[in-house]
């Protein structure tokens, strides 16, 4: 569209200026004296309305998170848009006492801790029951991957409800078994942020 408005102006301004013939080759076209010089607006096309680009990352993806998961909302996730990041992994299942009961602790701190990208991993069970816990414990501002096969536990080593996995921005980790209340995820928290 932006093409088609420029080659329109050029060639409405090749008319004006061969209409006129004040201009020769290489010469700037000028009004006849006591002549009103033709005033000429350039517009451009707005940009088109495109979302701002996602967070382009150029560190180096860790083996860790070289894996494409589907979110409990049904998105495509992978893995790789957290390289870079301090992240913490949240590995529960639905029916997890301990997992309910931490719950509380687990969304305090994504919003204390708003650098460190937080992921609930869920597993064990349907996602209709993984939905039903999201919504129970009111965690939704989380980011859960429904984990029905187990392929991010297993990329990441984990076998038992509840685990966290703190990664730090180079890839290196550190498991947890919880249940992990407050005080314990605030420490392994600042020690994340640390390191």
């Amino acid at each position: 569209m932006i093409t088609l408005r420029v080659g329109a102006l050029l060639a409405s301004a090749a008319l004006l200026v061969s209409a006129c013939g004040s201009a020769g080759p290489g010469d700037a076209a000028t009004p006849a004296r006591g002549e009103d010089p033709m005033p000429v607006t350039v517009t451009s096309a707005p940009a088109p309305s495109t979302p701002a680009p996602s967070q382009a990352t150029t560190a180096p993806v860790p083996a860790a998170l070289a894996f494409s998961a589907t979110t409990l909302d049904g998105a495509a996730f992978q893995g790789a848009s957290l390289a870079g990041r301090p992240v913490v992994f949240w590995f529960w299942a639905p029916w997890c006492p301990k997992c309910r009961s931490e719950a509380p602790a687990v969304k305090a701190a994504a919003v204390k801790y708003d650098k460190v990208a937080f992921v609930g991993v869920a597993g064990l069970d349907t996602e209709s029951a993984m939905k039903e816990f999201v919504q129970r414990t009111r965690t939704g501002d989380i980011i859960h991957l429904a984990d029905t096969k187990g392929a991010v536990w297993t990329k990441l080593g984990v076998s038992e409800q509840s685990t966290f996995v703190f990664m730090r921005p180079d890839g290196s980790t550190e498991k947890a078994s919880g249940p992990l209340g407050h005080d314990e995820l605030d420490g392994h928290l600042r020690k994340l942020l640390e390191g």
